[in-house]
């Protein structure tokens, strides 16, 4: 794989974002909220730990009262960058982060 440069030629390997712990992770949005890239998406959980579907912006939906608590999963894990914002924000150490060469493609 080529090496990776910053703008001003140092080193630089993107780290990109493969897994979201659902267990951990508590669905605060931080995550989602950086991520220039919308690599991931929140999703409905039931009080089993049934992922429930995908919880939209304009959606007041509780999925039927099932709704129990959200979580973020990676959705587009192709469009990641590796820029890593999304794990500077997050506040529980949730997401699994690979670095390029490690990567399949």
């Amino acid at each position: 794989m080529s090496e990776f440069k910053t703008r001003d030629g140092s080193p630089y390997t993107p780290l990109y974002l493969t897994d979201i712990d659902a267990q951990t992770c508590i669905g605060c949005g931080r995550c989602f909220k950086v991520c220039p890239q919308n690599v991931m998406a929140l999703y409905g959980v039931d009080d089993e730990g049934q992922v429930l579907g995908i919880v939209t912006d304009d959606d007041d939906d509780d999925f039927d009262g099932d709704l129990n608590r959200k979580i973020m999963k990676v959705e587009h894990a192709g469009a990641c960058i590796g820029c890593n914002a999304c794990a500077r924000v997050c506040p529980k150490n949730c997401q699994t982060h690979v670095p390029a060469d490690q990567v399949a493609a």
